[in-house]
């Protein structure tokens, strides 16, 4: 039979079709291997899309301007300064941004220059003949090499991406930091001004006890009641003290937090002591925006996760394919020192350099499941971190609905506890009622006194706590708010 080509026709032919079932077998099955967890939006998490056509509350960048104290001004300014975890959050980014510039390199040329001076025995029973064989020689190359990667299959763009999504992410951590910080200064403030204020009622207290004393002591005195009423008048002296002493260990350790988290030992010691009154509630609409997602900076960084992860998948299946690169090297090379930079040592070499996995053990569908399952736990974290803000959000209007109406109720519980505290003091000084009546009545004042601090501290802290979950007042820088878009158009 006659062939149907000549066989110089069919030797590129068959060449070819070599080159095409090694590369073939050299792209490995990337098959089966799929993310299996998937994005919450906002109408999965309960947020419906018609709140956005509502008014949404606002939260400014220094929300915390708006209780009006400039010691507590003082303070988160110098912790957003000076905190050590925030500078570690900073460090973090930096590191990031170093990575984003390593693997922009891999894209370009690399050009290293070499220069090596050997003398070298050449043995007499290997290939090299005599006079070469059994000499001693010297050894000179001078030569520059480069190399460039054609990224045909992505391989360097993937890799960049991961590393823009990684700095992405630790930007917004760090912005993340930054509200947390702010928002833990402000709690430990609040905190202060409450344990000052309880101190204020511990101290009235015992100045009331002690005018109690005083009159019980007189009515002793003029037989009008025994000494057992004044062991109880005197008893209560000893326990308000004490109260007093607690409040004082916990202002000093309300003190103590202030000064780490400012990051600066004894800030708090020149400042005034704070009090409950003298910080206005800030304007926040209790309710929760459509865009919530958008606005915390924790949300952002788990979804820049979710995009670096993305892209680190995308990375591993340019594994499977062939690494071209252009290789050249062009200098000098000579037996003998001397003769290194002389006419005939020149040489070069120039051209194409492919490598194509064709058996890899399973290493790169391994590596391919991993990266994948770092990209289902990317996407879980995200989901996590949504239903946390949504759920933050929540606790934080319903307690600052019921701390409003706990308050209402409370103040006027107080009045009538004052007003019968009162009347059962001048009742027991006219000798119409008995001391047993005043204890009980002081009793009820004072837990309603410590309670009106109580609620007064929750809801400055609730307002905190709104103001944080809402984000804070942060806002994406736009470079990453564009690059996210670029993000999802690849992967949607």
């Amino acid at each position: 039979m006659t062939p149907l080509l000549p066989e110089t026709a069919r030797r590129p032919v068959a060449a070819l079709a070599a080159a095409a079932a090694l590369f073939l077998a050299g792209c490995a099955d990337m098959g089966h291997i799929d993310p299996h967890a998937s994005l919450r939006d906002a109408a999965s998490v309960g947020i419906a899309p018609e709140a956005a056509a509502m008014a949404t509350p606002t939260v400014d960048s220094q929300w915390w301007l708006g209780f009006g104290d400039a010691q507590l001004n003082t303070l988160v300014d110098q912790a957003l300064r000076g905190n050590p975890n925030l500078r570690v959050a900073r460090a973090r980014l930096e590191r990031a941004q170093a990575a984003i510039g390593a693997a922009e390199a891999g894209r370009l040329p690399k050009v290293d220059g070499q220069l090596d001076l050997n003398k070298q025995q050449f043995s007499s029973n290997y290939i090299y003949p005599a006079p070469l064989g059994g000499s001693r020689q010297e050894l000179g190359t001078f030569q520059l090499n480069a190399s460039w990667e054609l990224d045909f299959f992505g391989r360097n763009r993937t890799a960049i991406e991961t590393a823009v999504g990684s700095t992405n992410a630790a930007a917004a951590d760090a912005d993340a930091a930054r509200v947390l910080l702010a928002s833990n200064v402000a709690r430990a403030y609040v905190q202060w001004a409450r344990f000052n204020d309880q101190l204020a009622v511990a101290q009235r207290t015992l100045s009331q006890r002690e005018e109690t004393l005083k009159l019980v002591r007189d009515r002793v005195s003029a037989g009008l009641d025994t000494r057992l009423e004044q062991f109880q008048s005197e008893g209560g002296l000893p326990q308000g003290r004490q109260q007093i002493e607690a409040l004082n260990e916990q202002i000093a350790l309300a003190r103590n937090a202030l000064d780490a988290l400012v990051g600066q030992p004894g800030a708090t010691r020149t400042l005034a002591a704070p009090k409950l009154d003298s910080l206005r509630p800030i304007a926040l609409q209790p309710t929760i925006p459509a865009d919530l997602l958008g606005r915390r900076a924790d949300i952002a960084a788990a979804r820049w996760r979710v995009e670096a992860a993305t892209s680190d998948v995308a990375n591993a299946k340019t594994q499977f394919y062939p690494n071209v690169n252009l290789v050249a090297f062009a200098g000098f090379s000579a037996l003998g020192f001397g003769q290194l930079f002389k006419s005939g040592s020149e040489q070069w070499s120039v051209g194409p350099a492919v490598r194509l996995p064709i058996f890899e053990g399973g290493r790169l569908r391994s590596n391919l499941r991993g990266k994948t399952a770092d990209l289902d736990a990317a996407i879980e974290s995200y989901n996590a971190a949504v239903l946390d803000a949504v759920r933050e959000v929540a606790d934080q209007v319903a307690s600052a609905q019921a701390v409003a109406r706990q308050q209402a109720e409370q103040a006027a519980s107080q009045r009538a506890a004052e007003s019968a505290y009162d009347i059962a003091v001048q009742r027991y000084g006219a000798g119409l009622g008995n001391y047993l009546n005043v204890l009980t009545a002081e009793t009820t004042v004072l837990a309603e006194r410590r309670q009106a601090v109580d609620l007064s501290a929750r809801a400055l802290e609730t307002q905190v706590g709104l103001a944080r979950a809402l984000g804070g007042g942060w806002q994406p820088p736009a470079q990453a708010t564009a690059a996210a878009g670029r993000q999802a158009t690849r992967h949607p």
